[in-house]
């Protein structure tokens, strides 16, 4: 090397640090590489994104290659820089140029080229893989015996390493802070939808369910005429059909079946027995994942809820769970029971058999949710009795005066403006 001209020798050392400089961002950038984006340009077909994946499923043989390539140009640029101030500076120059040159390969070849890597990894990762994946097969033979070589002494340290391990699994609690975060990227609206059916495992059907004393049905026990009179203000498309009480079941009902009995003049209570379909029963405590892959897979869209000892507490259907998801979307009047209604002072006006979760979603609030599953139930609780028509008081540091109470049940109560309407989200809700 003494006989290669200066010039030459400077241009070699500038060479050498720009190399250095590509072989440290290389490893930041495809370590810093968003795996998830990087599967969808794979699923795209884009040779790049295909390259950068192959390499980084053994992540060994990558971090192997880049640091063989990276120390040999440091090693080589140490000799070159010597080789320089020996000729420039004689012997006094040699600590000089070790100093220099470590201050530029930290500046130029590691500290710039790793943070920019690390801003922009998309940038350069996937040109970068047109270098690398020749390199790697070139250097094979060196690669593979330092690989060797290191996962012997991984194994005396008491690691192993899994080549097909894959390192971009996550839990749903991750998940949920990565949507929480997603902001720039999903609309608020969206972000919520995602959370909400990350959170049906946490949600059982009591929590949603129509309470036993709503259900609407037939009751065979009453007259056809009675039982057509019904039918001209019913609101549901699907119908239980029972006689005397919820605890004689016949079968479900579609409106649609009924109104083709009548038509052909057949209707009586014979033929709605014939043409009722089996019920459908959902033990309580089940989660609502699990019920709504249960609809899927009967082809059902309402279930009947039973105890323990089998008696029925309530009835849940697809819409209550697609409802935790995407928000009230339902046209049935007696659902105004349990919404939101905004008033012009700026108050709140609430249904009592609102749920404590769908209050605590709407307002922001916190309210139990362990116990009872509405604010009525939750009301009575804390007050140990039956309020009258009027009252005030301060539940869970919120105002709230009841306004209507009937049949031992808070109807409907009155929420303060300040504390309505602070947080407020009526996303879904009547206004």
């Amino acid at each position: 090397m003494n006989h290669l001209p200066s010039l030459f020798l400077v241009v070699l050392l500038v060479i050498l640090l720009l190399l250095s400089g590509l072989f440290s961002s290389s490893e930041t950038a495809l370590m810093s590489l968003n795996r998830y984006r990087l599967k969808h340009k794979v699923s795209l077909g884009q040779r790049s994104a295909l390259l950068v994946h192959r390499m980084l499923e053994r992540p060994d043989r990558l971090i192997g290659l880049i640091l063989l390539g990276n120390n040999f140009v440091n090693v080589l640029a140490s000799m070159v820089a010597t080789l320089l101030a020996y000729r420039f500076l004689g012997e006094a120059g040699i600590p000089l140029a070790a100093a220099l040159l470590t201050m530029g390969i930290l500046i130029f070849s590691e500290v710039t080229p790793k943070t920019m890597a690390a801003m922009a990894p998309d940038r350069l990762a996937y040109p970068v893989a047109y270098f690398l994946w020749p390199l790697m097969w070139l250097l094979w033979p060196v690669v593979w015996l330092v690989n060797i070589v290191a996962h012997f002494l991984l194994r005396l340290a008491g690691f192993r390493y899994e080549a097909n391990k894959d390192g971009t699994t996550m839990t749903a609690d991750e998940l949920r802070v990565i949507l929480n975060e997603s902001e720039a990227i999903l609309s608020k609206r969206h972000s919520r939808m995602l959370l909400s059916i990350l959170d049906l495992e946490h949600v059982t059907v009591e929590d949603i369910m129509v309470p036993r004393n709503e259900i609407v049905g037939l009751d065979l026990a009453h007259t056809l005429d009675e039982i057509m009179q019904q039918l001209n203000h019913v609101q549901h498309t699907r119908l239980l059909l029972y006689e005397n009480n919820f605890d004689q079941i016949i079968g479900l009902v579609h409106v649609r079946h009924i109104l083709k009995i009548v038509s052909q003049g057949v209707f009586n209570k014979s033929t709605l027995r014939e043409i009722a379909q089996d019920s459908y029963y959902v033990p309580e405590g089940t989660p609502l994942n699990v019920q709504m892959l249960n609809f899927q897979r009967l082809r059902r869209r309402l279930g009947l809820v039973v105890d323990e000892y089998g008696d029925i507490q309530g009835l849940v259907t697809l819409e209550d769970i697609l409802e935790e998801i995407v928000g009230e979307f339902t046209t049935d009047p007696a659902s105004h029971q349990r919404t939101l209604q905004r008033q012009p002072d700026g108050s709140l006006l609430v249904g009592g058999r609102i749920s404590i979760r769908a209050l605590n979603r709407a307002l922001n609030w916190s309210l139990p949710t362990e116990g009872p599953r509405t604010l009525n139930g939750l009301l009575i609780e804390h007050l140990e009795n039956i309020p009258e028509p009027g009252m005030k008081l301060n539940f869970y540091g919120y105002e709230i005066e009841i306004l209507k109470v009937e049949d031992n049940i808070i109807k409907q109560v009155r929420l303060s403006a300040h504390d309505a309407l602070q947080h407020a989200n009526f996303a879904g809700y009547q206004s």
